[in-house]
């Protein structure tokens, strides 16, 4: 099936209305950076070309001060929106000379979000990084834990999160809609196949020999940053550079950064103890055509151990009470099955349906007891920049859904078991697996 990640972007456009604010004094306001609600953020965008421009129209009642992108040509729509902001291709020089940023948005490839957003957060400044958060387990540890120390507010951009959909997930199965649950399915049914583009692809995952120049507006080695050196090519950059992994996390990062996240939260899951994984179309270079993944979670107090299964590139049997009248949602969801019910969602946690349907139309549904987002997700974000309160996805409740997610990863890399000691970042019983917990980077690059 050919790749449709371009989709994701109609959740960012129909997320414009913005969050009311009441005015407060500064003076009862504490953290970095902080303003009054009544006050505008000034915010600089980082990799502005796809995704960060449609997270910088959502911020359309703030001050775009600066544009940081390292392919001018294919941020060149974005930069006219916003002819007051000062324009950088290095995010390390912005950060270093302009002032008056108080907050970052991060919508680069995936190997670059963590080596950003720590940068701005040494630098005080208030991040919305696009998910994945990071390229490897080690880096979402140490991100989550370095935004706690700072006390700056962050948001990764799991937008499913700030929607109703999650939160009544949530809800019924807090309130025993459909029992005990110890098995869900989650799923994206897209491929990335064939590598590549339109105009070349890559034959079961090898990487192109030819060497074409790098196009004038192209900083490369600034587009490589922590990465593995290698040359320029239009297979990688602009918008193709998920499918490969050196630079992207893959559908698991794409689509499981969010269809992960109902499960995580209705399911008070922590870390997985063991993670399984069988794949199509294993090679060195690109995720796989697809993969199935298998996670397994301790009890969490009274909640029962759980067996989780992700499918990417295909998704799992149809169950009989999805019956006639439903189809499967689109693209990718989860399923939760429970001792007297079922629960169907989309990639999102959108349009949750409790299944059989005899069971969503009679049940009683239980109090709004979470609170719901009046606007954006990344109006959410600018909430707790101002207020010193605490966004929904934060780096604290992302920070550990993007080690789940990546785990997955490992488990794929190694196609096998892996035994997961959470508390010291460890594979145990693959050691050649721990090369991929923390991947090294090129020389001049830190965290």
């Amino acid at each position: 099936m050919k790749n449709k990640l371009c989709s994701r972007r109609r959740f960012l456009g129909a997320s414009a209305a913005l969050a009311a604010f009441s005015l407060a004094p500064r003076s009862i306001l504490g953290g970095p950076n902080q303003k009054a609600p009544g006050e505008k953020l000034n915010i600089a965008g980082i990799g502005v070309g796809g995704m960060g421009a449609g997270n910088l129209q959502a911020l359309a009642s703030e001050n775009i001060v600066a544009l940081c992108d390292v392919d001018t040509q294919y941020a060149a729509h974005t930069i006219k929106q916003y002819p007051k902001a000062r324009v950088w291709n290095d995010y390390r020089l912005m950060l270093e000379q302009q002032k008056d940023i108080d907050a970052v948005i991060i919508a680069t490839p995936d190997h670059t979000h963590a080596i950003i957003s720590m940068a701005a957060i040494k630098a005080g400044k208030h991040v919305y990084c696009q998910k994945p958060l990071t390229h490897d387990v080690y880096e979402a540890r140490m991100l989550a834990q370095a935004a706690k120390e700072a006390g700056v507010a962050t948001q990764m951009g799991n937008q499913g999160h700030s929607m109703e959909g999650i939160r009544s997930i949530c809800e019924w199965i807090w309130d025993g809609a459909i029992g005990e649950i110890s098995e869900v399915d989650a799923w994206c049914s897209l491929s990335y196949y064939p590598w590549g583009h339109a105009g070349w692809s890559s034959k079961w995952g090898a990487r192109p020999k030819d060497t074409p120049a790098v196009p004038e507006q192209v900083h490369w080695d600034l587009w490589l940053g922590p990465a593995p050196e290698r040359p320029y090519h239009p297979a990688y950059h602009p918008a193709v550079w998920r499918c490969w992994w050196d630079f992207g996390c893959g559908m698991m990062g794409d689509r499981g950064a969010h269809t992960i996240d109902a499960v995580v939260w209705a399911l008070k899951l922590g870390a997985p103890k063991s993670v399984e994984a069988t794949s199509c179309g294993l090679n060195p270079d690109t995720h796989p055509l697809s993969a199935i993944v298998t996670y397994r979670f301790p009890a969490r107090g009274p909640l029962p151990p759980l067996k989780m299964t992700w499918y990417e590139g295909t998704r799992p049997p149809r169950p009989e009470a999805l019956g006639e009248e439903l189809e499967w949602p689109a693209e990718g969801g989860a399923l939760f099955h429970g001792t007297r019910g079922k629960i169907i969602a989309g990639v999102y946690g959108n349009e949750p349906r409790l299944l059989p349907l005899k069971l969503h139309r009679e049940y009683q549904r239980p109090p709004k007891t979470l609170p719901r987002v009046s606007g954006s997700h990344e109006m959410d974000w600018v909430r707790a920049c101002k207020t010193g309160g605490k966004s929904g996805s934060d780096f604290s409740y992302s920070g550990p859904l993007t080690e789940t997610c990546l785990l997955g990863n490992i488990a794929k890399r190694v196609d096998g078991l892996i035994e997961w000691d959470a508390a010291n970042l460890k594979v145990t019983n693959l050691p050649e697996a721990n090369q991929y917990v923390r991947t090294p980077y090129r020389r001049g690059w830190t965290l």
